[in-house]
């Protein structure tokens, strides 16, 4: 499998400027390469990743890309609002904002400690809301804004140990038909991509190892690329998308077919 896919040179997204939550690595690393490449300017943002962000940010600005790292917290409403703030200051303006910031853990629901459950729901679902409030008055101004949020499989198809994550990632799903009916007399379009099996760096923060049980295979016979992922988010942000918004968009390799 190529891992160019989504990182072909373009220019549909020419003049954008994007913000990527939790985009130094992974799946929000190649979603801010993908958008780069198609010609967006892009805030990498990062909150405890910073060396893997300006890794990111290298990445991009070597390829001709314009790109800058913006560490922040998107649970913290005045770092939120200081992100969004120095974005427009740098470019000049917002178009795109992608809600990828999320953890990954596993703990078994009797095992699980309050404090475990908000902070997983902080990230992903408050980290959603902040940002996008925040980013709300620069994608109306835009008039072709794109918001996506980035889901996941286990939040359509459950999984163990996974109750926090699942829950999280299902309101992420329900946030987007929210968005999509609220924001549409604006012409911005909001949509959910919800990868499937991806296969993406093991032994980093927030990224433990694969159990047995989450080794198998989609029909498609292997694990998806970041890249592909990425490729999804660009497009849904393109004009090619304008007629696109409150779907969850399955990028899975057949593993779910809703």
């Amino acid at each position: 499998m190529s891992s160019d896919v989504g990182m072909r040179k373009g220019d549909e997204l020419a003049d954008r400027v994007a913000l990527v939550t939790g985009g130094a690595r992974n799946i929000g690393r190649a979603i801010s390469r993908s958008l780069a490449a198609g010609g967006a300017a892009v805030i990498v943002n990062a909150n405890t990743s910073r060396e893997l962000g300006q890794e990111t940010v290298k990445m991009i600005n070597e390829a001709g890309g314009n790109a800058a790292l913006h560490i922040a917290d998107v649970t913290d409403p005045q770092a939120v609002a200081r992100m969004v703030e120095d974005t427009v200051k740098r470019f000049g303006r917002l178009d795109i904002l992608v809600n990828n910031a999320a953890v990954r853990v596993e703990t078994p629901f009797a095992e699980m400690k309050l404090e475990e459950w908000r902070r997983v729901l902080s990230i992903v679902l408050d980290g959603a809301f902040l940002c996008t409030q925040a980013c709300l008055p620069h994608l109306i101004g835009s008039r072709a804004g794109a918001v996506v949020n980035v889901g996941g499989l286990t939040g359509h198809k459950g999984a163990l140990n996974r109750a926090h994550v699942i829950t999280a990632k299902a309101g992420l799903a329900g946030l987007t038909k929210a968005l999509a009916l609220d924001f549409a007399p604006h012409d911005i379009t909001v949509n959910c991509v919800v990868p499937g099996t991806v296969e993406t760096q093991r032994g980093l923060p927030g990224a433990p190892e694969r159990p047995d049980y989450r080794r198998s295979v989609p029909p498609l016979g292997r694990r998806g690329e970041p890249e592909e992922i990425a490729a999804m988010v660009r497009m849904l942000c393109g004009p090619d998308a304008r007629y696109v918004t409150g779907q969850s968009i399955h990028v899975n390799g057949g593993g779910l077919m809703p």
